[in-house]
Formats: structure tokens, C-alpha cells, sequence
């Protein structure tokens, strides 16, 4: 199986410089295939929304498209595509960052009852303790 950075995404999303998006192009029309496709693991979803949201000045409402459509992608395997769908539910519903839902549904993954936090914007979640 072969992996996707970021920028590769990134690059493939935007077509924002030529050279790199024909290159990402390239690989991903190359190497990711229904029989076997790419792992994008969830440090580079979360990556893809900070760069997204920050550099690119994507709204929450386009980042969130772009998610659900790398999750109907069958040439790409999403790492913990149940944690990744949670976590895009919460994130489509909630204020706190796509990172955030991550850290919670990561951690639910792994038998975490609760998850503590300070974070002001996951207050109110049922799986989030802000002490």
C-alpha cells in the first residue's frame, strides 16, 4: 500500500501550482486504484483541514466537502475510516477544530470513556469533560 503526504493532496485539491499538480495528478491517477488504494492516514486529514482552512481560506462548509469526498474516494483507504466519519460528523455539527473530533473519537476508538479538555469549543460533547 502506498501513502499520501499532504501536499501531495494538497496539490491534487488545489491545482494551485502546475508542476506539483500534474506531479500529485501523476501519482494518484497511477498508484491509486479501487484494487489498491492509497492510505491517507488521519494526521493528514487533519493536516489537510489546517491547510485548507488557513492557508487556502477554505469556509468550514467547503473543508467539509472535501472530506466527505475523500471518504466516497474507493481509490483511497482512509486510516480509521470509522473515527475519520465520526469525527467529520462532529466537526460538520460542532465549533471545535476537525482535530479536535479526532483526539475524541481516537481515544473512544481505543476503549476512552471520556476525554478531558480545556478546549471551550468541545464543551457541550458527550464524550468531552471540560473540567
Amino acid at each position: 500500500m502506498i501513502g499520501l503526504d499532504t501536499n501531495v493532496l494538497i496539490r491534487y485539491l488545489t491545482q494551485d501550482d502546475p508542476d506539483p499538480a500534474e506531479r500529485a495528478g501523476r501519482i494518484i491517477e497511477t498508484h491509486c486504484t479501487r484494487d489498491e488504494p492509497c492510505l491517507v492516514s488521519l494526521v493528514v486529514l487533519c493536516e489537510l483541514v489546517w491547510v485548507l482552512r488557513g492557508a487556502y481560506g477554505y469556509e468550514k462548509k467547503q473543508v467539509i466537502k472535501v472530506l466527505e469526498q475523500l471518504l466516497a474516494t474507493s481509490e483511497l483507504s482512509i486510516e480509521a475510516e470509522y473515527t475519520a466519519r465520526s469525527s467529520l460528523a462532529a466537526y460538520r455539527r460542532g465549533t471545535a477544530d476537525f482535530a479536535d473530533y479526532v483526539i475524541v473519537f481516537s481515544s473512544r476508538a481505543r476503549g476512552g470513556e471520556i476525554t478531558y479538555s480545556f478546549d471551550p469549543k468541545l464543551a457541550g460533547h458527550d464524550y468531552v469533560h471540560i473540567p
